[in-house]
């Protein structure tokens, strides 16, 4: 179930998109909360530089094994404007972080891409829970994800 306060991380995850995306970077935006809903860290993608390991999610994952004690990480949430792909699922679920919220899923990725004419990614876009086993997730949010998919649009503009 997705609440008020889980919408308005939500859209500063879509803020971060805008972004990256202004900076040169694909629209992905993050953000991790504590249990008691104090923003710790949020970032943006940095894969614009040809590190593809530079994601948002990744950032957090790191930041939260570095900052937190495993009984943090494990009642944090992590926001984000697209599902996880599959390194940053394994990231989440090793460095133990709870609930994951995203905006848009990585099967709406995959049909935008392919509306655009654009090849699949060579990394297989998965389900957040085909990669982590307990994960508890919520998501996609329809009105935000449009918003993402134009994102996208507009980047996939500026490329051709």
């Amino acid at each position: 179930m997705i609440s008020t306060f889980d919408l308005r991380q939500l859209e500063r995850c879509v803020e971060l998109a805008k972004t990256a995306l202004e900076k040169g970077d694909d629209p992905f935006g993050s953000v991790l909360v504590a249990a008691d809903g104090k923003v710790l860290f949020e970032d943006h993608n940095h894969v614009a530089g040809g590190d593809h390991t530079q994601h948002p999610e990744f950032s957090i994952a790191r930041w939260a094994a570095k900052n937190m004690s495993p009984d943090e990480r494990s009642i944090a949430t992590v926001y984000t404007s697209g599902e996880h792909c599959p390194m940053c699922a394994a990231a989440h679920g090793w460095v133990g972080l709870g609930r994951i919220v995203y905006a848009s899923s990585s099967e709406q990725l995959i049909q935008w891409m392919s509306d655009l004419g654009l090849p699949p990614s060579r990394v297989r876009n998965l389900p957040i829970q085909e990669v982590i086993r307990d994960a508890v997730v919520d998501g996609p949010v329809p009105e935000l994800a449009e918003q993402v998919r134009t994102l996208h649009q507009q980047l996939h503009e500026r490329r051709k």
